[in-house]
């Protein structure tokens, strides 16, 4: 039999240990490689929808811009009308308002003279009003103050 120096004893620890080291790597290796082949899947399938997608998005862009240009052009056309319709209001109160006004007042003060001369006709009953903030006549009090004594 022949004796094992330690020098032999060391090598082949060296070497089991290399042949451990090695299994370990090429584990992590294999391991590493189906991670990247799966994440190169994943792109991949990524990408072919990703694309679809962006251009669908891009008609969408597209056809928003065109109703924006649309409501652009509806608004544009609404202020026209707008203040095409405010400057006719203005011409016709300018027109017809004073001539209308006066007609009304002259109207008005012709049936107050033909009104006030009509001395058979019973005259209308006074409306009465109410003024807030208004305080009431001392001769209207007085007549309160005594329907509120016969009532007590």
């Amino acid at each position: 039999m022949r004796t094992v120096s330690g020098g032999e004893v060391a090598g082949i620890l060296v070497a089991v240990f290399w042949a451990i080291l090695v299994s370990f790597l090429a584990v992590a290796l294999a391991r590493l490689a189906q991670t990247l082949k799966a994440t190169t899947r994943l792109v991949a399938d990524v990408t072919d929808q990703a694309v679809p997608l962006l251009a669908e998005a891009s008609q969408a862009v597209r056809s928003a811009q065109t109703q924006i240009d649309r409501v652009d052009a509806i608004a544009s056309d609404v202020q026209e009308v707008t203040s095409n319709a405010s400057a006719l209001s203005t011409t016709v109160a300018s027109t017809f308002g004073g001539p209308l006004v006066k007609v009304a007042a002259f109207g008005y003060g012709v049936r107050r003279a033909l009104g006030g001369r009509k001395e058979d006709a019973p005259g209308k009953a006074s409306r009465r009003t109410v003024i807030v903030g208004r305080s009431v006549p001392a001769a209207r009090r007085g007549n309160r103050g005594k329907r509120n004594n016969r009532e007590k």
